[in-house]
């Protein structure tokens, strides 16, 4: 993977790149010091992802970031800055992580590792639909000081417990604080709610199962997790698998 980091003070060049020397798989292909010199860095070199600080002079990180993502294929972008009062800002211009300085190498390798995961087709996909109707294409989770950008159609369900949500996805667990009933309400008829402590994502569900206790459980495409269907949700869940 191609890599363009951009930050206008030199140690922090210096230091990201010394940590992209430790890892393999990963390129540096470029530096940039402002906003202006990434664009132009960017449109020579074709960088597969950029490493972008958000307070430069000239250009922002987040003006630069939006500029990258109006490219016909846009490379990812991860943000790395001494504040964190971005982050929302800096997931609005489709950014996949947020790491916060100094960066320390695992987290740098997670956030890589995530950026891999996503291929422009995805970070295209996500760019038009926010573009045309609003709806959520990703999930925001916050993991230490680092903020990931989980795509929807990565999750199979989430289930709540207690403060928590669980999300589960194609790469493990990962906890939200975002509440069951909000994300029903967001996410709209692309979840189906299987029970009070649980929503699944309609395109995943395979199917139902009869427990040895006499419970139902539902039954996912491409994992083996097995969910509780309640009674009170069961009839619509039937008439769902029914229908597709």
């Amino acid at each position: 993977m191609r890599v363009l980091i951009v930050d206008d003070e030199l140690p922090a060049r210096a230091r990201l790149r010394e940590l992209m020397n430790r890892l393999a798989d990963y390129e540096c292909c470029g530096e940039a010091s402002t906003g202006a010199e990434a664009l132009r860095l960017a449109e020579q070199l074709n960088p597969d992802l950029v490493l972008l600080d958000i307070q430069m002079p000239g250009l922002s990180g987040l003006e630069t970031a939006n500029q990258l993502a109006e490219r016909e294929q846009p490379p990812a972008v991860i943000f790395t800055t001494a504040h964190s009062d971005y982050a929302l800002e800096a997931f609005d211009t489709h950014a996949i992580a947020y790491l916060l300085k100094p960066v320390r190498l695992e987290r740098l390798e997670q956030a890589l590792a995530g950026a891999g995961r996503i291929n422009r087709a995805q970070l295209n996909r996500l760019a038009a639909e926010q573009a045309t109707d609003g709806n959520r294409g990703h999930i925001r989770a916050r993991i230490g000081q680092r903020l990931e950008l989980i795509p929807l159609a990565d999750v199979f369900y989430f289930q709540a417990d207690q403060k928590y949500v669980t999300v589960r996805h194609r790469h493990g667990e990962t906890l939200i604080e975002e509440a069951l009933k909000t994300l029903e309400q967001e996410l709209g008829l692309r979840v189906m709610r299987i029970h009070r402590n649980a929503l699944a994502v309609a395109v995943h569900i395979a199917g139902l199962e009869k427990a040895g206790d006499g419970s139902v459980m539902l039954v996912f495409h491409d994992i083996p997790d097995r969910l509780e269907v309640s009674r009170r949700h069961l009839p619509a869940v039937r008439q769902f698998l029914k229908d597709v």
